[in-house]
């Protein structure tokens, strides 16, 4: 039909209508699509292919897999590497070749999770580096998108050094070493430290090499403990203990130090292997005795703070690493045994004096006491021989009683001179510490820092009245107190004096031994005051009255007097004693 001919209306191709004219024929179509098929990829649903990146955007990366079309994949599937670009070579899934638009829809991540135990297998067996990005942190460590699967990272893994915020690696992608597989579990435990160690392992020994002693290298503190400082030396550790960090006194290094601080450093020792580094900070400072004040002398008057104390004494500091000694005996001019927790406390300031001073073995004791005037200068004046004092008692020896008049001034009281009658077998049973007690000075050693006080001494000495009372032959009322291997024990009841009975003496007249709590008249036969000894017999009272009676006479009648005035009389005082003289003496005249 030629052009602008009018046809009917039955001739119309309505098959035509809204389309271009045919360019092909039937049979050259036949052979495009054919030709067309040999060029484009035939891809099934499902199945792992590689594919290549031709384009990367901020939101999607566009992958040809030789197929009619492309495929457009999120770019947080990539998320393990972002540093892949136009024209690398990954591997997707098909998830279908032609969605209802015509698309063609890939996943890189269900690609890698398919082959994903595969790669990590042979990881493990040929200690692959592999890639990761780290999702989140969990308990104990972190979690870490390997080929799709979630591995863990434990904490103690992620670095050589402790890591204190894990929060810091979230988003990153890193690079690990497969260290376990557990397949029953797919559990999957990866390492970020093995690769840093394997790096640190050749530093270490060239290191190690060269270390010397003397040596000044750079550290970075890795971890502060109680007793000290552990510095990464890159890739080997040393110890710098609390006493080499500083010349003074710390209680802890973080005091000196932090966490992550640089700082230079110098080798003091280490083990044949070199695995055990001692190292140094305070030694990179010249010691503060080399510094110290040349004009410093013994006598010189010092101010410093209490650092250290215990039983025996306090060290005070009176410069950083210059200390001093205060011996509790400088710390009072008192003898008597005492803690130096009595006069100082921890962080006291305090101003003593030189003592000694060795400045070649950078030693110095001080002393408080001297300070304050020596009371014992004064001594002679304040404590006279004979003038009475309270004093306090102290402390106890088997010989005596230690007593202080006044802070400084201490003296002993014998126990010879404790009591005139009372016989003590330790001073103990006279007094209790901290008692108050009367005291006379008896003797001044000043040169020696000595007194000798007695306490018996205030009273007369009984034992000059005793002497007249108690002669040979005087008969007096006693009870029995106590009973001893060869004896018995009685007290007077005249003075409350002891005496002793000797068993041949103890007899009563009807044969039967004198008992304890017994009440007897008692016969004195030996009387020593010098030694204070008085024996007596209960058995020569009945024996005496019977042989005077048959003898008669002057001397059986003075006897029997006396006897009769004792009996009768009371417990007698001193007053009493001339009257008892004179009535012996006019009856010895009869």
């Amino acid at each position: 039909m030629s052009k602008g001919q009018v046809t009917g209306i039955e001739d119309f191709n309505w098959e035509g209508l809204g389309k271009h004219d045919e360019i092909y024929t039937a049979e050259q179509k036949a052979e495009l699509e054919a030709a067309y098929g040999d060029t484009v990829n035939s891809i099934a649903a499902h199945e792992v292919i590689e594919g290549k990146i031709v384009n990367k955007s901020k939101r999607e990366v566009v992958v040809n897999i030789g197929y009619k079309s492309e495929g457009v994949i999120s770019i947080s599937e990539f998320r393990y590497d972002p540093d892949l670009k136009e024209g690398d070579s990954i591997e997707v899934y098909v998830e279908n070749p032609e969605d209802k638009s015509g698309q063609l829809v890939l996943s890189h991540q269900k690609a890698r999770a398919l082959t994903a135990w595969n790669k990590v297998n042979t990881a493990l067996e040929e200690e692959h580096i592999i890639k990761g990005y780290v999702k989140c942190r969990t308990k104990g460590g972190l979690i870490v998108d390997v080929f799709g699967i979630e591995a863990f990272l434990p904490g103690s893994q992620i670095d050589v050094k402790p890591i204190r915020d894990y929060d810091v690696y979230v988003g990153k992608t890193m690079e690990f070493k497969v260290v376990k597989i557990n397949h029953e579990f797919k559990n999957v435990v990866v390492s970020h430290k093995a690769l840093i160690e394997a790096e640190l392992e050749l530093q270490k020994k060239e290191i190690i090499g060269k270390l010397e002693k003397g040596q000044v290298l750079e550290g970075t503190v890795k971890n502060v403990t109680s007793y000290g400082v552990f510095i990464d030396l890159g890739g080997v550790d040393g110890l710098i203990h609390i006493t080499d960090l500083s010349w003074g006194r710390i209680n802890h290094p973080e005091e000196i130090v932090a966490l992550d601080q640089k700082l230079n450093v110098v080798i003091l020792d280490f083990d044949d292997d070199k695995k055990r580094i001692a190292l140094g900070l305070k030694q990179l400072e010249a010691h503060p005795w080399d510094s110290l004040d040349e004009g410093l002398k013994v006598g010189d008057k010092v101010k410093g703070k209490v650092v250290v104390l215990a039983d025996y004494g306090a060290f005070i500091e009176i410069a950083p690493g210059v200390e001093g000694l205060i011996h509790v005996s400088e710390m009072s001019w008192s003898q008597h045994l005492r803690s130096a927790q009595d006069f100082l406390s921890i962080g006291d300031e305090v101003q003593a004096e030189v003592l000694t001073l060795d400045r070649e073995e950078r030693k110095m004791s001080l002393g408080i006491k001297q300070l304050v005037e020596d009371p014992w200068a004064e001594v002679a004046k304040k404590y006279a021989v004979d003038t009475k004092h309270n004093a306090t008692v102290r402390n106890f020896t088997n010989f005596g009683i230690f007593v202080e008049l006044e802070e400084g001034i201490d003296g002993l009281i014998h126990i010879s001179d404790l009591s005139w009658n009372r016989k003590i077998k330790h001073p103990s049973e006279f007094a209790t510490l901290g008692q108050q007690i009367e005291v006379i000075v008896l003797e001044i050693d000043a040169d020696n820092r000595k007194l000798s006080l007695g306490h018996k001494q205030l009273e007369e000495n009984p034992w000059d009245v005793f002497e007249t009372v108690f002669t040979e032959g005087s008969i007096h009322d006693a009870t029995v107190v106590g009973k001893q291997d060869k004896g018995f024990l009685i007290n007077t009841v005249e003075y409350g004096v002891e005496a002793f009975i000797p068993k041949n003496h103890s007899l009563k007249e009807d044969g039967v031994t004198i008992a304890v709590e017994e009440k007897l008249p008692f016969m004195i036969i030996e009387f020593n005051k010098e030694s204070k000894k008085i024996i007596a017999s209960h058995t020569k009272t009945f024996k005496e009255e019977v042989e005077g009676e048959k003898k008669g006479g002057a001397k059986g009648k003075t006897k029997s007097a006396i006897k009769n005035i004792n009996a009768s009389q009371e417990k007698s005082t001193l007053g009493d004693l001339d009257a008892l003289a004179k009535l012996k003496s006019e009856m010895e005249e009869e």
